[in-house]
């Protein structure tokens, strides 16, 4: 499947640890940054995928699910470590669901909105992916 589990150097010191992203660490120019939080522990987020678009995903807070699909299998990685993030390569349908409460969710992009870029039907990711 097109993801990588992305570790993030982090500076451990008794009074806390600090996590470290800088250009090194994400695989693309980072264009959009964006989070989300307050996410009802039964809600789905997500629900599509990209054309062209890359997206780096860390759990800066809490935990949450995502279960991606690649058109041929379906894999669920727990995010849960803010020094982890999931990287979620193109063409690649993705469901955040399992927030946990206070779950914040980092996402890392490679462009910036574009509408064109998304596919939000299942079935015409289906059907675009199919070889």
């Amino acid at each position: 499947m097109n993801i990588e589990i992305i570790s993030i150097p982090k500076i451990e010191d008794y009074r806390g640890n600090i996590a470290v992203i800088e250009n090194e660490v994400v695989p693309f120019a980072i264009k959009r940054v964006y989070y989300l939080f307050d996410v009802p522990s039964n809600a789905k987020r997500g629900g599509h995928s990209h054309k062209e678009q890359l997206e780096l995903l860390i759990p800066l807070s809490g935990s949450f699910d995502v279960v991606l699909n690649d058109g041929l299998t379906t894999q669920t990685v727990s995010l849960n470590k803010p020094d982890k993030g999931l990287l979620i390569k193109t063409n690649i349908w993705r469901e955040l669901e399992n927030f946990s409460s206070g779950a914040v969710c980092l996402v890392i992009a490679s462009d910036t909105y574009d509408e064109s870029d998304y596919v939000r039907d299942f079935d015409a990711f289906i059907a675009e992916v199919k070889p």
